[in-house]
Order: structure tokens, then sequence, then C-alpha cells
């Protein structure tokens, strides 16, 4: 198949949501409707010992949620499909944020009861900065939910974007009798109780069908009403608009029950881009140019605990990948090779001889890649926006077992490559610091490197506000800065030189003080 053809048929998604709206959930189910998975691991019930596909990590079963983000790729009616299912809680949202640069477009996953939450709104901020298309699924309909007109207005109103809804419910909660597919113009109804796998019995009636009523009686003049309503309020669908990411089309369903994730993925394959231009600080990179080009978004340690490996996630944005050719990294200048490349479905993985523009390929890592590496056919490239957020949060990070120095040490350094949290090394006393976004992430440290690394840790508390990224044209300014500040100044990973501020006022302070000197919230700069 010609590369432009390969490029056509693919499409590489992110899941985003609050906690527990049900995004784990969905993920499932289109793996199984995709015919990826035959039957759906019950993520809640810790009888089952199955967990969701997409949670692989030990913690996360445990736990009930996704620390981490998981990439799976299936095929379905012909089209090649990447799902990279992200951490919702707010303490992994890094994670999160830089997953949205590898993808194309996006669902939002939307709790019918609760409506748009906090996390929700963030995450719907980065997806309009970067012009991202957005679906949104409003799950959970088949407990008691708020009205779909108001759940729409709310969408429009706090995410800042205008809707369309493909899906319409009949009824909610314990009278949820399914959802009419306004995008196809029929209703999928199941008729066998068995939802935990694709192929039951469904019978599809459009609103004229004499069969209608026996099958939804007695919502079928309220749905009519409804179906009106939506005609007359909102634009008909316009998928350039879409494209543009100013129009969301809404889905309604329940995912633990099936209800509307088929007509979410048939719809999704047929409006949804296939991959785009990606950015670069050099020129724009389009997906059909011959030559290779990529970047990592994401590196996780210990994908497999018997052989502590680590794995690069590389999106591949242009050309075909193809296994042991020699490409450029660029950070180091060095040709590399690469065996055995691996593609994903959650923790399964099987090596790959080619990959295209929007798959994601899963590279073995000694601990020479970083997260925003490229590797090209040999220009000199570094694509934007898969920034390091300073952190909010601080504490020194303690050997607890002075026999596993060397396990800890290890332990810390391949946790911090992932990106999950930032370490920084005092220049006033050598001691390590580590840096989160959210105080779920120290707990998660602390209990991989005792479970993968066999180190144990123990914190101790630092008063830092806010952690700072220093430059400056002015060496003499600096210089003074450095000297001045010595006792709240760390180097990075990197060795790049870092500011702690204690408190507000001192950073409000030392911005005063030192004008020529430049203070990054970010480490992109």
């Amino acid at each position: 198949m010609a590369l432009r053809e390969e490029i056509d048929r693919r499409r590489t998604f992110a899941i985003i949501s609050h906690p527990d709206a049900g995004k784990t959930t969905l993920t499932e189910k289109l793996l199984l409707f995709g015919g990826a998975i035959h039957v759906a691991g019950a993520v809640k019930s810790n009888k089952i010992k199955r967990g969701a596909t997409s949670d692989f990590m030990e913690i996360e079963r445990q736990r009930g949620i996704s620390v981490a983000t998981s990439v799976m790729g299936f095929d379905y009616k012909g089209v090649k499909i990447n799902i990279l299912d992200t951490p919702g809680h707010e303490d992994f949202a890094e994670d999160t944020y830089r997953t949205l640069t590898a993808v194309d477009s996006v669902i939002i996953v939307i709790d019918g009861a609760k409506g748009v939450e906090t996390q929700t709104r963030k995450l719907m901020e980065v997806c309009r900065m970067r012009k991202t298309p957005v679906m949104v699924f409003i799950n959970k309909m088949d407990r008691p939910s708020k009205d779909p007109f108001d759940l729409m207005d709310e969408v429009e109103s706090e995410l800042k974007v205008r809707v369309r809804p493909l899906a319409f419910p009949v009824s909610s909660g314990p009278t949820f009798k399914g959802v009419y597919n306004l995008f196809e113009g029929n209703l999928s109804l199941f008729l066998t109780d068995n939802r935990q796998t694709a192929d039951a019995e469904t019978v599809d009636v459009t609103l004229d069908d004499p069969r209608l009523d026996g099958y939804i009686s007695p919502f079928t003049a309220r749905l009519k009403e409804d179906l009106e309503l939506v005609e007359g309020v909102y634009d008909t669908f316009d998928r350039e608009a879409y494209l543009r990411g100013e129009l969301a089309p809404v889905f309604f369903g329940s995912a633990v029950n099936n209800f509307g994730v088929r007509e979410l993925l048939d719809c999704f394959i047929r409006i949804a881009p296939s991959p785009r231009p990606s950015t670069t600080v050099q020129r724009t990179v389009d997906p059909y140019e011959e030559k290779m080009t990529g970047f990592i978004f994401k590196i996780h340690a210990n994908m497999d605990p018997n052989h502590r490996d680590r794995i690069a996630f590389l999106k591949i944005c242009s050309g075909t990948f193809e296994r042991n050719k020699p490409y450029l990294h660029v950070a180091s200048g060095k040709n590399i090779k690469f065996s055995s490349p691996t593609a994903f479905m959650a923790e399964k993985k099987s090596i790959v001889d080619a990959a295209y523009p929007g798959d994601i390929v899963g590279l073995h890592d000694t601990g020479n890649f970083r997260i925003g590496d490229t590797f090209t056919e040999g220009e000199k490239l570094k694509f934007t926006g898969i920034p390091s957020f300073s952190p909010e949060l601080f504490r020194y990070i303690e050997n607890a077992d002075p026999q596993k120095f060397k396990q800890l040490s290890k332990g810390v350094d391949q946790l911090m490559d992932e990106g999950v949290a930032q370490l920084f090394t005092s220049r006033l006393n050598g001691r390590r610091i580590i840096g989160t976004v959210g105080a779920l992430q120290f707990e998660v440290i602390q209990y991989r490197l005792e479970h993968e690394y066999n180190a144990k840790c123990r914190y101790e508390p630092i008063q830092i506000y806010k952690a700072c990224w220093i430059e400056s044209d002015n060496p003499e300014q600096l210089a003074d800065f450095m000297k001045r500040k010595h006792a709240n100044m760390a180097v990075d990973k990197h060795g790049r030189d870092v500011f702690l501020a204690d408190t507000s006022y001192a950073l409000t302070l030392a911005e005063e003080k030192f004008p020529d000197i430049r203070f990054h919230f970010t480490s992109e700069f």
C-alpha cells in the first residue's frame, strides 16, 4: 500500500476526562468493537483479576485509576486506530499534556450526572491552544443524569466550544433504552443482556419504522420532539469547523453497557482527521514527506519488570519508519538502528517492520533518550510543544536502606526520565529534591522504587514555592545572582541552572532586582 494511503487510513487520538468519568471503560469497549479484545475486563471489580486492558501497572490495578498513558493500536473497517488512554487524575496531568502533542484529535468523556468537571476544563484549554479537534462522549446515561440539553449547554459554556449532537439518548437512568444515531439516522437497540462482548444481538430501526414504538414505548413521542428541537436549535454538522477545533460533535451513551459506543466509533473513523502537519523550530513537517521524522513524547521504565527495560514512545510524523534502518538521533548526533521496534496493545508488544505517520512505536532505551528527542534521516529538527512544567510540590528524597544505594540511584534516574516528576540537586548541600505537579506522584514513585527496583526511600519536607529555569545574556549579572542566591540554587537532571524560590515574594524580588535574567516556568525555552 502506498505511503499516502497508509497515512490517510490512520486515526491517532487520546481519550481524556476527569477521573472516574468512565474513560478506561470506554477505551475497553472501543477495543472490543475493534476486535482487539474479546471480552471486557471488569475495571472496578476486584473479584475478577482481569484488570482493564489499558491499566497494566500493578499500582493502577490496585487503585483502579490510570497513572500512565498507555497506547493501543487496532484495525477497524479498514482504518488503523491508535488510542492513547491518558490518566484522568490531576496529579498525572503532565503525562496527559505531553500525550496531547502526539495525537491528531481527542475524545472527551463526561459523566452524565456530574457534567463538566475541573480537570476536563484544564484539558480542553490545552486542546484549544493546539487547535485539536474534539468529540464529546457523555457517559453513564444508564444512571440518573442531567437533561441532555442542559448537558450540551454546559459543554458549550464551560468548554467554550460550539456543539452539535450526532447521537441522542432515549430517556436516562433505569429507563434508558438506547441511543438514536443522528449521523446515520437510525436507532441501535440491544436485544440481549450480554453486554460484555461486541456481538450482542442488535436491531436497527428508523424513526418512521412502525416497530419503533414496540421497542422504546413510552418514550417514542418524547424522542421525536427532542430530535425536532435538536434540528431547530443546532446548526447542521460542519466537518471543517470540527477539524478547526471550533465545533464538537456530541455523543451520548453508557460505555459499561455498550450503548452509544459503536455509533461513536463508526462516526469517528469517518470524520476524524488523519495525521496532520507537525511544528518544529525549523519548519513545518508534512506527514506525506518521503523522509522519516518523529519525536519521543514519553518514556516508560519497566514495561517488563523482569528485564528492567525502558521503552521510549516515538510518534512518527512523516515518511516510513523501518526496522534496522539507521536514523539520526539529533540530540547526540549519532545514527542508531533499532532491531526490535514494537507496536503496542497496552503491555502486549509485537515487533513491527514498518510504521507510518500517526503510529506510535516503542524503542528499547538504555538511558540515552529524553522526552522531546527527535529522530530523522539526517535533518536537524526539534519538535516544539513538549514541555516539562514547573513542579508545585517539593520534597527531599532520602535513602531508607543504606545497602540499596545503587538501586535507589538507578530507580530515581530512570523514573525521572519518564517525566513523571523532576529531580533537582541542591548546589548548597548536594541533596536531591523531587518536584511533582501532584501529591499522588510521591506515592507512585515510592511504590515503584520498592516494587520495581527493590529500593526504599523516605521523604523530608522542604519549603519551596516555585522552581524556575534561568538564563541571561548578561554573564556578570547571572554570576552575581548565582552567588547571592547560592542557598536557593540547584541543577536539574540535564545540568541546567534552576532557582528554587522559597516564597512568591522572593521570586518577585529576584525578578525586579535582576532585570537581565529570564525566569522560565517550563523547561522548554
